[in-house]
């Protein structure tokens, strides 16, 4: 990973504690550089989200709170700042289960993520014809209301109004949640088309491992609330404590479930 001069986001040692007794995370540390695609990998109730709520300020209204490390953006502490004020400053979170608004249509959908923008009328059509030329589909269903709509159109919504505020950091919770995998492959490619065409960098909360260490620069993977394995996307992804423990593979093919679990109790990894 970067030097910490280098990155967009740095997050150093944070604990997370809920209803003042609840200890969610536990030392977690990551960094995502400029122009970079991280993911951040692990089963559910790891910490994923968690992760992502405290990097985007979210956690008071679940009554949570970072007691211990920091959080940079842009080399200052994101704990300073109102979630409105680093939506502003182009931290934006797409929440795990897309959050369309269901009696608005797609583009009114899409227009409510420019609400914090002071620029033109002309600026935001742009953004979203810079949307629609990366989701036609979209484009097509405009007039459709977001609760009638399918998950994967929904998923496209959510990351397009993202776009609509003009990010610097987008932190995408589960994008492949509940989609069949023609779609999941689509959302991917088209994330890594906004990398690497409009210098967007990404935080990816994921739990679809493979399909993330594809197109991440680096990984993290979170367990019980600690990260306990990092490194380069494709060094994971090739990675045999990784295919084993985590991914379910080895040399020998795929591993039941239970052995997996067997495994998991077991083995103690550390990297």
């Amino acid at each position: 990973m970067s030097e910490n001069g280098n990155l967009l986001l740095n997050v150093t040692n944070i604990e997370v504690v809920y209803n003042h007794v609840i200890l969610v995370l536990k030392g977690v540390s990551l960094g995502v550089p400029k122009g970079g695609i991280v993911a951040l990998l692990g089963a559910n109730g790891a910490g994923k989200t968690t992760t992502l709520k405290a990097i985007s300020n979210l956690l008071h209204a679940e009554r949570g709170e970072v007691t211990k490390g920091a959080i940079l953006y842009q080399q200052e502490p994101v704990q300073a700042r109102s979630p409105n004020e680093l939506v502003k400053k182009g931290v934006i979170q797409v929440m795990e289960g897309r959050r369309c608004f269901e009696h608005l249509t797609v583009e009114e959908n899409l227009l409510t993520g420019a609400y914090t923008r002071s620029g033109s009328r002309a600026s935001v059509r742009e953004s979203l014809d810079l949307v629609y030329s990366y989701f036609p589909l979209l484009e097509e269903r405009s007039s459709a209301l977001a609760g009638y709509i399918s998950g994967g159109e929904q998923q496209m919504t959510a990351i397009g109004r993202a776009l609509m505020a003009e990010p610097n950091l987008i932190l995408l919770d589960e994008p492949s949640m509940g989609l069949a995998p023609q779609l999941v492959e689509e959302i991917f490619e088209i994330v890594n088309q906004l990398n690497k065409k409009e210098g967007v960098s990404f935080l990816l909360a994921e739990q679809n491992a493979t399909m993330a260490l594809r197109y991440a620069d680096y990984g993290y993977i979170l367990e019980n609330g600690r990260v306990v394995l990092d490194g380069e996307g494709s060094l994971l992804a090739e990675n045999e404590d990784v295919k084993e423990f985590y991914l379910g593979l080895s040399a020998s093919g795929r591993k039941s479930y239970r052995v997996v679990k067997h495994y998991r109790r077991r083995k103690r990894w550390l990297a």
